[in-house]
């Protein structure tokens, strides 16, 4: 028996109706019908979730009777295509950041003239700020490096630190020709931003898996 068949025996020994399973798997009829047809195959996410769904085993759905080396196949290669995905997600959005960072950069080089404080406010207290909440917010929510992702604080604060070394600072002492340190507590300043980004980006994220296996356990 290949997978759709599989999938259609354990959604009928579980008296679901395909818009029933559909449903609780967040897909549309259409796509349980192509499953179960073998049209097309679903993720691996969606195996897990219908093992589940099914009270049956993935060795049911996958290793019983004869093997079925192509889906395992498009497993790989759908797995393959999710992290290359999540690595493009990740680049582009490092990149957006930094992005924005140079550019605040540049532009109060370009434009600050004769208002050094009011750039500096714009950049420092209202756009860097943003840009790093909203950044690491995504951060959080899609759980990008893992565990890992609370050290990018840290990196967060030292970038709002040279933000504010490399133009405020800086134009402070080319006027005055003087040499200032960096003000290190601007660190703390820029990692509390990403801290709470990160933590609201968690719990969006831990609130959306709970409310989905809510929505799964209410069509057991």
């Amino acid at each position: 028996m290949d997978i759709g068949g599989k999938i259609k025996k354990a959604r009928v020994g579980s008296d679901f109706t395909q818009e029933q399973a559909a449903d609780t798997l967040g897909v549309s009829r259409q796509t349980i019908s192509n499953w179960e047809t073998g049209k097309t195959y679903p993720d691996i996410v969606s195996v897990v979730k219908m093992s589940d769904l099914y009270n049956v085993s993935l060795d049911h759905l996958l290793k019983e009777d004869a093997p079925v080396s192509d889906y395992l196949d498009y497993l790989e290669e759908s797995t393959n295509t999710v992290k290359s995905k999540n690595n493009l997600s990740r680049l582009i959005l490092v990149l957006t950041y930094l992005g924005i960072w140079v550019v605040s950069l540049i532009s109060f080089w370009l434009f600050s003239r004769g208002d050094a404080m009011g750039h500096s406010i714009m950049f420092l207290l209202i756009l860097l700020p943003v840009t790093t909440l909203i950044t690491s917010l995504l951060i959080g929510k899609n759980n990008y490096w893992g565990k890992w992702k609370w050290l990018s604080a840290a990196i967060f604060g030292v970038m709002y630190m040279l933000a504010d070394y490399a133009t405020f600072s800086l134009a402070n002492m080319i006027s005055f020709s003087k040499f200032n340190m960096p003000d290190f507590e601007m660190i703390a300043a820029g990692a509390i931003f990403s801290v709470l980004g990160m933590g609201l980006g968690t719990a969006v994220r831990r609130f959306q898996s709970r409310f989905q296996r809510i929505k799964d356990h209410k069509f057991r």
